[in-house]
């Protein structure tokens, strides 16, 4: 799953009104904000195997253990959620922060196919598969999406214009790299992994909009 993270960084809101859409956005997509540094440094794998039937399915997994593993994700999401209540002493939201990051391996078990593992070096591997149906998983991906926007632009309100615009701007950017991402395959596992890497920048943007929102 790809923007469906970001619908429920988005939702996170809600949750924990005090905590920024920044730092719901990196719980959200830790997994895979390490990911692209592990295969630079040939920590884990990936092949590229285009499907010209099913462009959802041109990356083989061939292992993640650290980045995607629900038991790392669940020692990430506590690790983060303790650093985050020691800097801001606000209990809930280091919980809904915790929660977040294992988040990213229930919401990819719904569309990957068997390629999850639960631990590093468990031999199991888990996914739903809906990742072989294109348009289930544009359906899915679009509802938890637009689910978490809704829920975000009622939880809060624009103090000025930037916070008015700037919501529906970064709205609009996600949706955009989501329907890059149905375009040809990579040429190469290293290009892949240094454009993944825009995940790194991108969170600053959900944290400027933020601070131009109000609680409603």
């Amino acid at each position: 799953m790809f923007i469906g993270h970001f619908g429920l960084a988005f939702a996170a809101k809600r949750a924990a009104s005090r905590t920024s859409l920044g730092t719901t956005f990196v719980a959200a997509q830790l997994a895979d904000l390490f990911w692209p540094i592990l295969l630079l440094v040939d920590a884990e794998q990936v092949r590229i195997a285009p499907n010209s039937q099913n462009p959802l399915l041109t990356l083989d997994f061939v292992s993640y253990p650290w980045s995607h593993s629900l038991a790392t994700e669940l020692v990430a999401g506590a690790t983060l959620g303790a650093l985050y209540f020691a800097l801001t002493r606000y209990r809930r939201g280091a919980i809904v922060v915790a929660l977040l990051v294992p988040s990213h391996w229930v919401l990819d078990l719904i569309v990957h196919i068997r390629d999850l593992p639960l631990y590093p070096g468990g031999a199991s591997r888990f996914g739903f598969g809906i990742w072989r149906n294109p348009v289930a998983t544009v359906i899915v991906e679009l509802i938890v999406y637009s689910a978490g926007v809704w829920i975000y632009a009622r939880t809060t309100q624009a103090r000025d214009r930037i916070g008015q615009y700037g919501l529906w701007a970064l709205v609009v950017l996600l949706l955009g790299l989501y329907a890059a991402s149905f375009g040809p395959p990579p040429p190469s596992v290293k290009a892949l992994a240094w454009t993944a890497l825009i995940g790194w920048p991108l969170w600053a943007l959900p944290w400027w909009v933020d601070r131009h929102r109000s609680v409603a």
